[in-house]
This record gives structure tokens, sequence and C-alpha cells, in this order.
């Protein structure tokens, strides 16, 4: 078992808004040049070519294994300076630190991230949109710039103690970048949701040297499907990051047991009852978050504020706890290789969700993957002693109910039961884990839905009102307009028409009849078989255009996204309305 992991494994963090003066502008510089070779590159008709998008996928995922790896070693090196510990050591082993760090850092970081945040929100007031609500809103379409602004705003968070993973920064990250490119290159919509996909799938392949994993975390949360179209661009870019970080630290397992797992039928039931478990943990977390966020919200702190007061609890608790400081990876490294005693176990459990939730409740910016995972660590431990005193004779290795444990807190959290199976896999390198670990999964998820229904992204939208349950497109309903779907073969009568006449003129069966007032404008739509109907033959010299008109009131703009128009459709009861050029001047141009 590692010890020591080397500084990229570390705690994932947040940081602090773009750099002004020269830093600021050596930034824009390079992203002009950027720009400028993604639109030299758009001319080369990568847009109708999978090989092309194939190709980008590659490029894609060099450049986010690159950032991925320099924004962990920049964490590791704030945990270095802030909390003295060594450069090859994890913050959450707990191991060495001062008191007084302690409680002063995680305090420094919530008002740094906080007047950070409020200087953000001055200049870009709009929520920021991750990826899975760019690819179910918005055809995946996300600002770098507040892509980078996040991401640092989690190196912050992370880098001074806060109970965050980074992952959420590496994904917004990855994610950003590659909507910038696709977007440059104007490639379709169903394609920049794909490129949005790579960027996660890349940002978490060298997260956690697990390019299985990013790839199928891309394919349940970002994409929302798996298809063969996305496989070889989401794995191209996921490998691609994963040769990346390799070069630089390796290409050892994260965490490693050097065992063989056998098992019996008796420990599947064992590991279902893990699941169940498991995913109650995982709701109290995600609902703990909530009601953190609730409370400060109550107190009627000042938002800049918030993070501060969230940080001097967090300290006060990693005084008695350290292992709470940080996203996770050195604790689970720790509960691995020794054995903890069930009291600190259970206590750490609550430790450690209260943790979670007070940092991401405060305005701490971070997830909660790798939280997580630790989480589920201790849970599997914890789980493997009790059932070591109910039943010594039945329970298998200690060992496999924390990959299981692991696997199935995270699953319940994150919300991607493939990924954590593959994450588990790849972590350990120990394939005779895999069945055990996946009865644990699939049981969790499975709670989860029945009893909650979100996974923490979804909760988290929930909480902000907007209706999502993952990142299925359906954004193309809103970008759709009326002037896309507009017919224009119609004709227009005027009020005044006599209904003979307009018997004479349009036969049933003709075109759209649209009717008009004197000055022109809309005055309602003619239903020709209902013109034609004999009861109406005897008033036909008498009745008018404008007396068998509907829907005079009912008419659509071309601007208008479909949803409006569905709900007009509705209150109209009718199968077609007229499109009008603006609300004042009433012009009819299709219908």
């Amino acid at each position: 078992m590692s010890s020591a992991e080397p500084p990229h494994l570390l705690e994932s963090a947040s940081a602090s808004p773009l750099p002004e003066g020269a830093g600021a502008g050596l930034w824009h510089g390079w992203g002009r040049r950027l720009e400028e070779l993604l639109r030299r590159t758009s001319q080369w008709g990568l847009r109708d070519s999978e090989l092309g998008l194939l190709a980008v996928s590659a490029v894609v995922g060099v450049v986010i294994g690159t950032g991925v790896v320099a924004v962990q070693w920049t964490v590791q090196l704030l945990h270095t300076i802030n909390f003295g510990i060594a450069i090859d050591q994890h913050l959450s082993e707990g191991r060495g630190l001062d008191w007084w760090r302690v409680l002063l850092v995680p305090v420094l970081g919530g008002l740094l991230s906080g007047i950070v945040s409020a200087l953000l929100r001055r200049s870009r007031e709009r929520e920021v949109v991750d990826a899975i609500e760019a690819n179910a809103l918005f055809g995946g379409k996300m600002s770098l710039i507040d892509s980078v602004s996040l991401t640092l705003l989690t190196m912050i968070s992370s880098g001074f103690g806060a109970s965050v993973g980074m992952e959420a920064g590496f994904t917004q990250l990855g994610s950003g970048i590659a909507s910038r490119a696709g977007q440059e290159l104007r490639v379709r919509r169903g394609d920049l949701r794909t490129l949005v996909g790579c960027g996660a799938a890349a940002a978490i392949a060298a997260a956690f040297n697990a390019p299985l994993a990013g790839a199928f975390y891309a394919f349940e949360l970002i994409v929302g499907s798996y298809t063969l179209g996305t496989l070889a661009p989401i794995a191209t870019a996921a490998l691609a990051a994963t040769v990346v970080q390799r070069q630089l630290y390796g290409d050892n397992p994260i965490f490693v047991t050097y065992q063989h797992f056998t098992l019996t039928a008796s420990n599947y039931l064992l590991l279902a009852g893990e699941g169940v478990l498991a995913a109650l943990l995982g709701i109290a977390a995600m609902v703990g978050v909530t009601k953190v966020e609730a409370y400060f919200r109550r107190a009627a702190l000042p938002s800049w504020l918030r993070p501060g007061i969230g940080g001097l609890v967090l300290g006060l608790m990693a005084l008695a706890y350290p292992q709470v400081l940080g996203s996770g990876h050195g604790g689970i490294v720790t509960v691995m290789s020794t054995s903890l005693d069930l009291p600190l176990l259970l206590a750490l459990i609550v430790a450690k969700t209260l943790a979670s939730a007070v940092s991401v409740g405060s305005g701490f910016r971070g997830g909660m993957f790798s939280s997580s995972l630790f989480l589920g660590v201790l849970f599997g431990s914890a789980f493997a002693i009790v059932v070591g005193h109910i039943a010594p004779g039945v329970a298998p290795n200690a060992a496999i109910f924390m990959l299981a444990g692991m696997g199935a807190v995270a699953a319940a959290v994150v919300g991607a039961p493939v990924t954590m199976i593959l994450l588990v896999l790849e972590a350990t390198a120990d394939f005779s884990a895999t069945v055990g670990v996946t009865a644990a999964v699939i049981i969790a998820s499975l709670g989860v839905r029945t009893w909650f229904g979100y996974s923490f992204a979804t909760w988290r939208f929930h909480v902000r009102g907007v209706p999502l349950r993952g990142a299925h497109d359906i954004g193309w309903l809103q970008d759709l307009t009326v002037e896309r779907l507009m017919r224009r073969d119609f004709s227009l009568v005027p009020q005044s028409m006599l209904v003979s006449e307009l018997r004479r003129q349009h036969p049933i069966g003709a075109k759209r009849v649209c009717v008009v007032d004197e000055a022109g404008r809309y005055a309602g739509m003619i239903d020709l078989q209902e013109a034609h109907a004999t009861d109406l033959d005897p008033k036909a010299d008498t009745l008018t255009a404008k007396d068998i008109a509907h829907n005079t009131a009912h008419f659509l703009t071309p601007q208008q996204p479909v949803r409006v128009a569905l709900d007009l459709f509705l209150a109209a009861a009718t199968e077609a309305l007229a499109i009008v050029d603006n609300q004042t001047d009433r012009r009819v141009i299709g219908f």
C-alpha cells in the first residue's frame, strides 16, 4: 500500500479571478493567438469530418491533461505553504499540522474566497453554467472566462483546506476549454455537446489516472448517453489526457491493494446491505449541504463573509479531526493502509459529512466527488468491523468492504455508477474486487433513485429551481424558434370580403387564409372547411370574412421559442397559428 502519493493526486481546490495588469495581458495575448488558430482550423472542413473531430478531441485532451496537472501541482504548493506539510504529503492525512494553521488558514481562505466571489459577481452577475447544464439547455455553449474563474475559486477553497473536491473545478475548466474550441470551430450542436463531454472526460481521466472512468463520467453525467458516435472522440480525449499525466507522474495505481478477493454468495448479500446503507449516507450528505446553505441564508450574513464563518467552523472541527481538511485522497490512503478503531471511524464519518456540508453550504467552491470517495472508505471500514463482530466466519477481507463502500457512496452522491465501478478498478488495478464493488454500487444507485431521485449535481439544480435531471439535450426546444418552422404558402383576404367571394377564390384544400383589416394588420385565420360548410349557404352573401375568422388575439412572432408557441397553440385550441412581423404592425409573414 502506497503511503505517499505524488503531488498530482492531492486534494482539489479553488482560486481567484482572472489576473490583472501584465498577467491579464499575457492571458489575453495567448487567448487571441488560440482564437486565431481555431479560426484558421475551422476552414479545413473539420465540421464535416469525423476524423477532424477526433483530432480536435486529442488536442483538447492534451491541453486539459496539462492544465489538470498544473492545477494539482499549484494546489499542493498552496497546501505546503499554508499548512507547512511536505510537498509529497496529502493534507487529509492529518499528520504534523500546527494547530494555529488548522484554525486560521480555512478562515483566511474563506474570506479570500468570499471577497473574490463578490468581486466576480459585480462584473458577471449571471450564474456560471456548468457542463451538465450547458449540454442540457444550451447545446454545449459555455463561457471560458466563467470556467477559468470558477476553477480559480475552487483552487482557493481547496488550497486553504476546505473540505471540497477539485473535480468540479477540473471538469469546469476542461469542458469550458473544449466548448470554446468547438464554438470557434463552429461545429454542429451535437458535436459541441460531444466536445464538452471530451473536456470533462479528459479532466477526470487526468485527475485519477483513469481513462475508462473519465470516459464513462462523460457518458453518464455530461453527455447523458452512450453512443458509437461519441465513443471515439470522448475516449480519445480521456486517453490523451491520461498519457500526459502518466508522462509526468508514471502509471502506478492511486490506491494499491496487492491482494486477491474470493467472494461467496453470502458475501454478496453483505455487499448488497452495504449498498443500502451507502445510499442513505449519500442522501444525508447531499441534504446536509442544502440545510447548511439554508441556515447561512437565514442568518442574513453578507455573502462574502459566509465562507469565512464556514472556514472557522471547519477549523474548529479540524482541531479534533484534521483528516476532514482537503478532499480526502490522503485520508483514503491512510484508512486503507492502517487499522482504525470503530469509534474513530464513526466520528470521522460524521465529521467529514459535516465538514463537506459546511464547506459547500457556506460558499466555498468545489464538489463532493473526492469527499464522497473518502466517506465511502471510512464507511466501508466501519462496516467491515461491525460485520466482523456479528459474523466473524462470514465476513471477507475488510479491504473489499472499503472498496465497495468507496464506490457505493460515491455513486450515490455523484450519480455515475459505471464510472465509480471503473474508477475503483483502475485506481486499485484489482480486477477480483470488481464484481463485489459492482453489487454494492448498483444497490446504492437504485436506493438513491428510489428514495431521493437526485444526484448531487441535479439536486443542486433542483434547489436553484432549474428542472434538470441530467444532461439530455432538452435545450433544443428553447433554441428552436417559430421562424425556423414557419411556412409561407398562405393567402391574405380583407376582413370585409363576403363569404361567397371567399368560397369562389379559395376552395377547400387551398392555401391557409389569413384575414387582415383595412390597415393590413392581422385580424384572424379562416378554417376553409367551415367557410364551405352547407349551413352557411343561406348567409354566404351577407357574412364577411371577419365574421368567421378565428384566433384574432392568438398569433406568433418569428423569434419566439417553440416552447412559447406550444403554450399559445394550447390556449387557442387550433392546429395552425399566423406569424406576424411584430406585436405592433402585425403584418402576416407566415403561419
